[in-house]
């Protein structure tokens, strides 16, 4: 069974750093046919798409974070990192990440493989 584990979250001042990473267990795949990418839920809000990254490497991110958070992979140990940089108090969500061979969706349940979240604070 898959399993995708995330870490690094925590807590941050506004205008720190915080890096994510989401590691795949009990995957033969490799990550380099996959898309990945990062979701968050802040509290009353609807769960979105922050960061995704196609089986060709290409990145897309929401408006809100571009600029300042960074995906990126290695496919060679089936890892996901989220860099995120000049973290703001709107940032504050619970963060997810997801897989999924070849294609890529806008929506959380697309995609077969999903951690279970890691909370993110940023304060003032």
């Amino acid at each position: 069974q898959v399993q995708l584990v995330e870490s690094g979250g925590g807590s941050a001042q506004a205008g720190g750093d915080l890096s994510l990473s989401c590691v795949a267990s009990g995957n033969n795949d490799s990550y380099s046919t996959y898309c990945v990418a990062w979701f968050r839920q802040a509290p009353g809000k609807e769960r979105e798409r922050v960061a995704v990254m196609d089986a060709s490497g290409k990145t897309d991110y929401v408006d809100s974070v571009k600029g300042r958070f960074t995906i990126s992979k290695d496919s060679a140990k089936n890892a996901l990192y989220l860099q995120m940089n000049g973290l703001k108090p709107e940032d504050t969500a619970m963060y997810n990440c997801a897989a999924e061979p070849l294609n890529c969706y806008i929506s959380f349940l697309g995609y077969r493989f999903r951690g279970q979240g890691i909370q993110v604070t940023v304060s003032p």
